[in-house]
């Protein structure tokens, strides 16, 4: 990471003098509202701001809390040991530690070398990065953003992402615009997170859960993403050695939807995808997304996306 970056970084900040000079405790009134244990935007954001960053806090112990933000939690230099829903979490240079609002979070104190920043971001923020992600909004996607709303019941995600490059020089680059004046920050910051989560959505195979369930389901999902047009849910059960009705249940349970519609999701997804961005006929695309009957992807397409495929093009 270039070094002007984590030279800002390691400044002692007025609360982490206040806290090495003798109070050794978190001062509440800079992150909460009254007595409950949420760490409110409004304290740390501008108004009208969706998305700023913060020094991690050194020194000091953070009790148990939540937010109401969204919060990246990027490890630049050292580690940071976490326990987020009951599971400790030591996060290393390089990686990326996503909370939702129902994430709960406890830190143990940072040292001095400890350089970890904290990218607070209204849920709403999202809305602006979702069209970067195009048509290509997947099961694999949707469950990854419903972790960070608070629509899962995960609540966080951990990336060891420290390898990827791409993933390493979009952050160094959010980073570099939010600490300078840099013009037109807004538009920067919005392409920037999108194309950061378009990278985080190309590498979960850097994910990584404690439950055997998560892992699992990120399986599944990954599973369709790779295999939608010839997979089979047999063949998922035969590689993580699941019976095919366990691995059935397991799937609705924490989807609300059967195998057959994730993979039907995906499908449609890709066919729109094919549809916006190549000159490939509607009979090819639907063979290429796995249906041999083109009249049936017809049907299924109108009902999905309320057209026909060609008035779908026709209207990009």
């Amino acid at each position: 990471m270039d070094s002007s970056i984590l030279n800002r970084l390691a400044e002692i900040t007025p609360e982490e003098q206040a806290i090495l000079s003798g109070t050794r405790r978190v001062d509440r009134s800079i992150y909460m509202d009254g007595s409950r244990d949420v760490v409110t935007g409004d304290k740390l954001l501008d108004p009208g701001k969706q998305i700023t960053i913060r020094p991690h806090t050194r020194f000091v112990a953070f009790p148990t809390h939540t937010h109401d933000y969204v919060e990246l939690v990027y490890m630049c230099q050292g580690s940071t040991t976490h326990t987020v829903n009951g599971e400790r979490i030591v996060l290393r240079a390089g990686e990326i530690l996503m909370l939702g609002q129902n994430a709960t979070q406890a830190i143990e104190p940072a040292g001095t070398e400890d350089l970890a920043v904290n990218f607070i971001v209204r849920p709403s923020f999202f809305s602006s990065v979702l069209p970067y992600l195009g048509e290509q909004q997947t099961p694999l996607h949707r469950f990854i953003l419903s972790c960070l709303t608070g629509e899962a019941e995960t609540g966080w995600l951990l990336f060891r992402a420290a390898e990827i490059l791409p993933i390493q020089n979009l952050v160094e680059n959010l980073l570099w615009t939010l600490m300078r004046d840099t013009p037109n920050k807004r538009g920067i910051h919005q392409l920037t997170v999108g194309l950061l989560f378009a990278e985080l959505l190309n590498h979960t195979e850097t994910l990584q859960f404690s439950s055997r369930e998560q892992t699992l389901l990120i399986t599944v999902l990954r599973y369709i993403e790779e295999h939608y047009s010839d997979g089979s849910l047999q063949q998922v059960a035969d590689q993580t050695h699941y019976t095919l009705p366990a691995l059935s249940r397991l799937i609705r349970q924490k989807t609300g939807k059967t195998y057959t519609e994730l993979v039907q999701e995906k499908r449609m997804s890709q066919a729109a995808w094919l549809l916006r961005n190549t000159d490939r006929r509607v009979d090819e695309i639907a063979r290429l997304v796995g249906y041999e009957n083109v009249s049936y992807f017809h049907r299924l397409f109108a009902s999905v996306f309320g057209q026909s495929p060609k008035h779908f093009r026709d209207c990009k």
